[in-house]
């Protein structure tokens, strides 16, 4: 087993211990604090990996890692009841996005460690197999993060961008969007086959831009 393909595997075990039960943390803070304690009262509102572990999600990221393209995957989802929170279109928006950006977030912090290590040669270049695989467990950290981010964001049901995006426009424009609900399955399929093209680039760019690459 090649370091690469190690490293990245590391990474995705600190997603699901990490990454995702702060992704899902987030979103059932925002909406504890907008008024819906939904999540609170179902034991979500916590970083505990546990309460927010989903099979099919995280067998789905490590087979992103396995294959080596775009990764994606999911935890959980978080309880919420729209009708509780101030703000209504607005404030299910504001929660959806709580989710993702705490992936650009957590990219941002470790990217700014990679610039870090950089800038002051905290790893020692003859520092041996052990600091060239921390090297790329972070590395893969941030793209991890970022491909999560950018994923979440799609408007397509029932992605997290397709809530946000149904905050933004207008209650008459949201309504329009919302009769293609039935097709969000299909349009993920869709995605996973064909999709890479699409979110390859967009990645790439702000993992170089958080990274200095």
């Amino acid at each position: 087993m090649n370091s690469q393909l190690v490293a990245s595997l590391i990474a995705v075990a600190v997603i699901l211990l990490v990454g995702f039960p702060v992704h899902e943390f987030s979103h059932a803070l925002a909406a504890d604090r907008l008024g819906d304690h939904t999540a609170r009262y179902l034991g979500r509102l916590s970083l505990d990996p546990r309460v927010h572990f989903d099979p099919l999600g995280a067998g789905l990221l490590a087979l992103s890692a396995l294959a080596g393209g775009i990764f994606v995957g999911w935890a959980k989802p978080t309880p919420v009841n729209p009708s509780n929170l101030e703000g209504g279109q607005r404030g299910e928006a504001i929660v959806a996005a709580a989710g993702p950006l705490s992936n650009l977030t957590m990219a941002a912090l470790v990217a700014v460690a990679l610039r870090a290590i950089n800038a002051f040669g905290l790893l020692n270049p003859y520092g041996g197999q052990a600091q060239d695989l921390l090297w790329l467990v972070l590395n893969y950290l941030v793209l991890i993060n970022v491909f999560l981010f950018v994923f979440n964001l799609l408007p397509i049901p029932p992605l997290d961008g397709y809530k946000v995006l149904l905050g933004v426009v207008s209650p008459r424009t949201a309504w329009q969007i919302r009769q293609y609900e039935q097709y969000g399955f299909l349009l993920i399929i869709v995605l996973f086959l064909v999709g890479a093209p699409v979110i390859s680039p967009i990645g790439e760019h702000i993992y170089s831009f958080l990274v200095g690459g």
